[in-house]
């Protein structure tokens, strides 16, 4: 099932004896396109405490609720490792999370370069295994340039081929393995009146600097795509014509 990434901020998160929070953003990987972390603000609970999330332990949200279940209890959340959620997050924090959690982010091989592919990630099973004491801290390094919050994507720019098509408004996130299937572009001052479609594999260059994204599609290319109807959900078959007239070649497990 897809999911507006936008929507889910505000969520409640469930652990499996209480609640623990809400959503307050969603990490990804720009290689494999794919959400690797929640951030959840503990409010009241863990005062001033934002905490990390893995992949592995997400259930799925409920619409209805606006809650998030989560295969945890509030226990292993709160001895859980600290990370600074207001600073890059770097390979050495993500290793201290994942040890305690028993699971792989970065399985070998799981790495997708940019190419006009789109691809089913490795989603690691939860380890039901008991959970360990994080690792000792290594040196600082910089943040992992390849893990990006949703939040601060949301309304770089757009930049086809041939000019802007307008800036990024959300992210479609699929809760089968949490992979990013498309980033929805608000194209107002190039195409009013229309929101787009764009693959994650037609994406060629990420400017930080800039705060824009650069994708291997031209204007007309776009005009010309499947129309995106933005209060329906893109389906199978929707999928099958954007796939077809994009030349995307989909990557099965």
């Amino acid at each position: 099932m897809l999911w507006d990434a936008s929507s889910l901020q505000g969520y409640a998160i469930e652990a499996t004896d209480g609640d623990i929070g809400t959503v307050s953003d969603l990490l990804f990987e720009d290689i494999g396109w794919v959400v690797r972390w929640l951030v959840v603000d503990t409010g009241h609970w863990l005062t001033g405490r934002k905490v990390l999330l893995p992949l592995s332990v997400l259930g799925q949200p409920d619409r209805a609720l606006r809650s998030f279940p989560v295969k945890l209890t509030r226990q292993q959340v709160k001895d859980g490792p600290d990370v600074d959620t207001a600073q890059p997050v770097s390979r050495q924090d993500e290793a201290k999370i994942s040890h305690y959690y028993r699971w792989t982010p970065y399985p070998v091989g799981s790495d997708v370069p940019l190419s006009n592919t789109m691809a089913i990630p490795f989603v690691e099973p939860l380890f039901l295994s008991p959970m360990g004491p994080a690792v000792e801290s290594e040196p600082d390094v910089p943040g992992d340039p390849h893990l990006r919050s949703i939040a601060a994507v949301t309304g770089y720019h757009i930049h086809a081929t041939d000019g802007e098509i307008g800036h990024v408004e959300s992210f479609l996130v699929d809760d089968a393995d949490w992979s990013i299937r498309y980033l929805v572009v608000d194209t107002r001052n190039w195409w009013p009146g229309e929101k787009i479609l764009v693959s994650p594999r037609s994406v060629t260059e990420i400017d930080w600097a800039d705060e824009s994204i650069h994708v291997d599609v031209h204007c007309q290319k776009i005009k010309d795509g499947p129309r995106y109807d933005p209060a329906v959900m893109p389906d199978g078959a929707y999928d099958e014509k954007f796939l077809v007239h994009y030349g995307i070649k989909r990557i099965k497990p």
